[in-house]
């Protein structure tokens, strides 16, 4: 039995992966490391200390540039490894598994290094079936795993001390990414399985703005979700209930993939829906093919602001977009009288209150709970999380 545990840095074999250092089969194990593009081999009856002192050398200060080699440069790496078709073939009975990060760890470095390392084992056809993730840092989402693995004492003791000896820079480190904290340093060690779907939709759901999250269609699973279509249809009914009925003109920002778009148009609106993500735009655009009620263009919000003299909107909709640190004056700019504004409660509390306390352009007219918090699985029920809820504010303008 042969191990290859690939990570991005050295101390992430240590802190995820020590239960496979330290599995006592007499086999190797083979360390490769992303960030250095770099094989380093554990030889079979080298005890644990050993085998961590032969990865603590490896153990740097964070620089620039840190990031997986992607998957070509890992796919010949895996290859000298010994994880190539025709070289297990060769060794008869001698297998080899191949552990990684998750493409869902909330560190986006290792999560991309999962992923880039689960698609190079597709290139070398060696499969998802030899290939398992270490759940790792998921402060979202609770996984269902495939193999627990608690420490002893003694292995944990082990852990803790290369931490403090070789990792003490990263105890202070202010790049989040690369910081050491106790929810990094699991006492159990659990790792799960992944077919090719559920780890392009993973890693899309931990994506943010960037054409990442597109990298799946309906990253987060509007129209599979029961929480997210009870909260789009209730947005919808909201927006149509205070616009007097069908009949006027909505400019949707962020329209994603149009699960909203269509409700509205379906309620009798004509929608101008504007999507920045190039991906999420043809989609959209795709899936309102022949509407005569709707249009799609790529503004965001700071381009909707400054727009010279727009045809007056009945509403803006502005409908969990807000999240990623836009600037809530552009609001004053918007061609409309009333914006309809949904959030997750904490994000209202935090962000819009303030801003709204301050304003003299806007006054809340209208609070309404859409959806209240529910847990739910995500991607086939290989996860879970806590959907927060959605309150929608509608916005009445007090000055031109």
């Amino acid at each position: 039995m042969i191990d290859i545990v690939v990570v991005l840095r050295a101390e992430d074999a240590v802190l995820d992966f020590l239960s496979v250092l330290t599995d006592d089969h007499g086999g190797e194990t083979r360390v490769i490391l992303g960030d250095r593009a770099e094989i380093l081999t554990l030889a079979a009856g080298t005890d644990p200390a050993g085998r961590l002192a032969l990865l603590a050398p490896h153990v740097g200060p964070v620089t620039d540039g840190i990031a997986s080699p992607g998957p070509e440069v890992l796919a010949e790496l895996l290859r000298q490894a010994g994880a190539g078709p025709g070289q297990r073939e060769n060794r008869g009975e001698e297998t080899v598994q191949i552990w990684t990060h998750s493409p869902a760890d909330n560190r986006r470095s290792r999560g991309r290094l999962g992923r880039d390392t689960a698609v190079a084992c597709e290139k070398i056809r060696y499969g998802p079936a030899g290939l398992r993730h270490a759940v790792g840092f998921s402060p979202y989402l609770q996984f269902l795993s495939d193999l627990d693995r608690p420490l002893t004492q003694g292995h944990l003791a082990a852990k803790l001390d290369f931490v403090n000896g070789r990792c003490a820079e990263l105890l202070t480190e202010p790049d989040p990414e690369y910081l050491v904290q106790t929810p990094r340093i699991p006492a159990t060690e659990r790792f799960f399985d992944a077919d090719p779907a559920q780890r392009e939709r993973l890693y899309a759901l931990l994506a943010s703005l960037d054409d990442e999250a597109a990298s799946v269609e309906d990253p987060w699973e509007f129209g599979s979700s029961p929480y997210e279509e009870q909260r789009l249809d209730a947005t919808a009914a909201w927006v149509r209930e205070r616009c007097g009925g069908a009949g006027g003109t909505l400019v949707e920002v962020g329209a994603c993939e149009g699960a909203l778009t269509h409700r509205l148009a379906a309620a009798g609106f004509s929608v101008r829906a504007t999507e920045p993500n190039p991906v999420f735009r043809t989609r959209l655009t795709a899936a309102l093919a022949g509407s005569g009620t709707v249009t799609v263009d790529g503004a965001d919000l700071a381009g909707l602001a400054k727009e010279d003299g727009p045809a007056r909107a009945t509403a803006h909709l502005l409908i969990e977009m807000l999240y990623y640190g836009q600037d809530l004056a552009l609001l004053d700019g918007l061609g409309t009288d009333q914006v309809f504004l949904a959030l997750e409660p904490e994000a209202l509390a935090s962000g819009v209150r303030p801003w709204l306390a301050r304003s003299a352009v806007w006054r809340a007219e209208e609070e309404i709970v859409l959806v209240p918090p529910r847990v739910e699985t995500v991607c086939a029920g290989r996860a879970y999380l806590s959907k927060r809820g959605s309150v929608g504010l509608l916005l009445r303008r007090t000055a031109g």
